[in-house]
Formats: C-alpha cells, sequence, structure tokens
C-alpha cells in the first residue's frame, strides 16, 4: 500500500522497474490520492494511470482539466456508466475516442457516441455495437 503523496511520487519517478510499477498497481487510502492531487499536480496523470484508484479519484479526475488526465480516466475498465456518459461528451477527441475502445463501454455510452461530431468515433461506436461488443 502506497502510505503518503511523497512515496508515490517517489515511485513514480524512481528508476527502479520494480518501484515504478507499484506507483501504477498499488492502491492507497482516498486521503492519499486527494494529497497527490492536491500537493502534486503534475501527478495527476499518473494518478489516473493507477490501476486501483477508487470511483471517488476517477470523479475528481474525470472533471481535471489536462485532457491527459481524462484520457488515462476513460482507459479505465472500472469506469462506471456516468463517468463513461460523462467523458463520452468530453471536449477533446482523444478523449471521447477512448471511451469507445473501452471494453467495458455500455450500449448508452456508444449509442450517444453514434452522434458525436467526429466520424471516426461515430464508425467506431457503430462497429462495436454492430459486433454486440459492448456491456
Amino acid at each position: 500500500m502506497i502510505n503518503s503523496a511523497e512515496e508515490f511520487v517517489r515511485l513514480r519517478l524512481s528508476e527502479s522497474i520494480d518501484e515504478y510499477l507499484k506507483a501504477a498497481w498499488e492502491d492507497a487510502l482516498f486521503e492519499v490520492w486527494l494529497e497527490v492531487i492536491r500537493k502534486y499536480p503534475d501527478m495527476r496523470e499518473w494518478v489516473a494511470h493507477n490501476k486501483t484508484i477508487p470511483v471517488g479519484i476517477m470523479e475528481i479526475l474525470a472533471d481535471d482539466a489536462n485532457e491527459r488526465v481524462r484520457f488515462n480516466v476513460a482507459t479505465k475498465n472500472r469506469l462506471p456508466e456516468h463517468l463513461q456518459l460523462k467523458l463520452a461528451k468530453d471536449l477533446d477527441c482523444s478523449v471521447r475516442k477512448r471511451i469507445v475502445y473501452n471494453k467495458k463501454a455500455t450500449f448508452q455510452v456508444l449509442s450517444l457516441l453514434l452522434n458525436d461530431e467526429d466520424e471516426d468515433i461515430r464508425t467506431l461506436a457503430k462497429n462495436r455495437i454492430d459486433e454486440g461488443r459492448y456491456k
């Protein structure tokens, strides 16, 4: 378990592959994630990259000003439908496209993306629906 914001930053910046992987796979208390977000804003993208962050942290990061942070949130297989819907309406097309590729994207989310302004996203969403590849 990651016990502090400073520990997360140290692990993330480590040249040791084992420590670097801990930053991506180890869990932490909700308060630790909040502290990282508050004290180390340049680490928000890497918080979003962590496989164990709770939904409450995903909710915070889904509103982040940085599209790379939102993109990483969109990759989450545990992403609840309400956040999928939010990110399917994102201003950045890379975030919306990442939702189309999320293997847990729901029918409702993919249906919304059938009307996206980006033709590629519309096509990808239609293909997933036609192939029955949604949750």
